[in-house]
């Protein structure tokens, strides 16, 4: 299971961006309600850079922040000690600093913090807790498709999907970042109610689609 003790699952920074977008466009499918999504991704959060969020609606929240340097990673579970921010910030990259040490994430909280430059591996933040509650918010990330359907299917309602569930090789699809149709989204819930409302969705995920 992929921690920060154990990150040799995680992808790298490219591979990560694409699952995100596929999180965030799984989420926005299923779920037309944004306030019960648990995924959520904005492709123009700043010049040049693109966010990903998951917050779970109960205090805990993983925010991701892709640039054209690299990526880092923003942990918070709550009800554990945070990360000891003065060892971090001798540490972190610069371009990482605005965010890390500005909103939201200072207001959010931090028990554990990583990065990539370059496509260099993942780096820990010094300062990190024993205890930092990643073994909880990374593993959604790890790239392989069934762990969101076993994630989906526990959490959203069950007449919201076929009645054979969430189609693997649909998600596939998606995780592979494939062009987006009618078809695929018909395949992974049972009814859409506003397909305008939908392509706003992915219009600010960025995510290709073509429902003509």
């Amino acid at each position: 299971m992929i921690s920060t003790q154990n990150l040799a699952a995680l992808p790298a920074e490219i591979e990560l961006q694409r699952v995100c977008k596929a999180l965030a466009v799984l989420d926005a499918i299923i779920s037309p309600e944004e306030e019960y999504r648990y995924h959520t991704y904005d492709a123009s959060w700043g010049e040049g850079e693109e966010m990903f969020e998951m917050n779970d609606g109960e205090g805990d929240q993983m925010l991701i922040l892709f640039t054209p340097e690299g990526a880092v990673i923003n942990g918070y579970a709550d009800g554990l000690p945070e990360a000891d921010k003065g060892p971090l910030r001798e540490a972190l990259p610069e371009p990482f600093h605005e965010f890390i040490f500005g909103e939201p994430v200072n207001s959010i909280g931090t028990t554990f913090c990583l990065w990539t430059v370059d496509n260099s591996p993942w780096q820990v933040g010094p300062g990190t807790p024993a205890e930092d509650g990643s073994e909880d918010l990374l593993p959604i990330l790890d790239g392989h498709p069934r762990t969101y359907i076993d994630w989906a299917q526990d959490y959203f309602e069950e007449e919201r999907f076929p009645k054979d569930g969430l189609l693997l090789g649909t998600v596939t699809q998606l995780y592979y970042g494939e062009t987006l149709t009618k078809p695929m989204v018909q395949a992974l819930v049972t009814n859409v109610a506003d397909w305008e409302a939908l392509r706003r969705d992915l219009d600010g995920i960025n995510y290709p689609y073509d429902f003509d």
